[in-house]
């Protein structure tokens, strides 16, 4: 009999956790929460919802509570189906409910995806600057990690986006449109060559389109939704947390073809959307009217930043989301924390000497508007 390994069989020190290596010295995901009068940091929308839609979100909860002694439904038919009927009138788009996913927000959608289709030996890319998040999946699904970079005004250039594809040959491509932190929105003439580019990767890849901020781009500008039916490789997520106000309620959902839904099907812990979360996500879809009536005037506000901006010379990135993110230069934290001197949070990310600041109501705009011009000194 072989005698045991002493080095081996020694207990670890004590105080000493087996900790993966790549997560040493990593930080967890944060946006600073602070307690200030102006929020402006983390993309949300600055409406609480409405007397109505309280009411009717709990009344919706208190029957969840009913029956929370059985598990949720597994498969959430009722909220996928309400899903792909809000797509249908905001995008034109008609998917069957089985063509719709959901998840605790869409963070956790996007992973998901990574533990579906990424993996040791595989390969996720994207176009930088881009969401912060997107290497955290990857590391998360031991994935490996390329990005590619988008042009000066933000675009991902179609012939550099073949190539790398066709270099890299990965198994999920990420395109960010409206981008996150940039707020750019990518042409479809774009997204139909990544998609075709991908079709070409030996052993297939996945193409997700993240709308997240889709609802706030500007009128004439499509969805990828309408690329669905010809490409069965796309698949585009969507949130509830930006446009609908519910950041709190933590739900993200994409549509794709079957196939690609049910592969995610294989990788979601059971009974994964509590039967709380699906009934707040469905009461608030039944407002989605008056909810997106909000979405109208946040556009207004943001087109009516970016022009105020731009008027006192500052560089501003074009956006179709909720946020705006312009250039100051060097000294970029200084600026960050003189504004947050005088009550107004924004966020330090993205390119350097950019920052990026959330829509909020008019009240928030100009409290921002008039600290940055003090800081600035403009």
């Amino acid at each position: 009999m072989t005698a045991p390994d002493p080095v081996a069989a020694a207990p670890a020190p004590a105080g000493v956790l087996p900790l993966r290596p790549e997560l040493a010295g990593d930080v967890p995901y944060g946006a600073p929460q602070l307690d200030v009068p102006v929020l402006l940091n983390v993309n949300e929308n600055p409406y609480p919802p409405s007397e109505a839609v309280v009411a009717d979100v709990a009344a919706a909860v208190a029957g969840a509570a009913r029956g929370l002694n059985r598990y949720p439904d597994r498969e959430f038919l009722g909220l996928r189906g309400d899903l792909a009927d809000y797509l249908a009138v905001e995008s034109g788009v008609r998917v069957a409910p089985e063509q719709v996913w959901a998840a605790n927000g869409s963070n956790e959608v996007m992973l998901h995806v990574l533990q579906a289709f990424g993996g040791p030996g595989r390969t996720a890319l994207s176009f930088a600057p881009t969401y912060s998040m997107y290497p955290e999946y990857a590391r998360d699904t031991h994935t490996r990690w390329v990005a590619g970079r988008r042009t000066d005004s933000f675009d991902v250039d179609p012939a550099q986006a073949r190539a790398l594809i066709a270099r890299e040959a990965p198994s999920v491509v990420l395109l960010t449109s409206p981008n996150n932190p940039t707020g750019t929105a990518l042409d479809l003439s774009t997204v139909r060559e990544v998609l075709d580019a991908a079709a070409q990767v030996p052993g297939g890849c996945v193409v997700v389109v993240d709308e997240a901020y889709a609802e706030f781009r500007r009128e004439g500008v499509e969805s990828a939704l309408t690329l669905l039916a010809d490409h069965p490789h796309l698949a585009v997520s969507r949130t509830m947390s930006k446009a609908f106000g519910l950041a709190g309620a933590r739900v993200g959902y994409l549509a794709a073809s079957r196939d690609l839904v049910d592969a995610l099907r294989v990788v979601r812990l059971p009974y994964h959307l509590s039967a709380v979360t699906q009934a707040v996500a469905r009461a608030a879809l039944a407002h989605a009217p008056e909810l997106m009536a909000q979405v109208g005037s946040l556009r207004d506000e943001r087109d009516q930043l970016v022009l105020d901006l731009r008027d006192r010379g500052i560089r501003v990135a074009e956006s179709d989301a909720n946020f705006v993110l312009f250039q100051v230069g060097e000294g970029r934290h200084e600026i960050w924390q003189g504004l947050l001197h005088r009550g107004v949070l924004i966020r330090e990310v993205g390119p350097e000497g950019w920052l990026r600041v959330s829509v909020g109501t008019p009240e928030e705009t100009a409290a921002f508007t008039a600290a940055l011009w003090e800081v600035l000194g403009i």
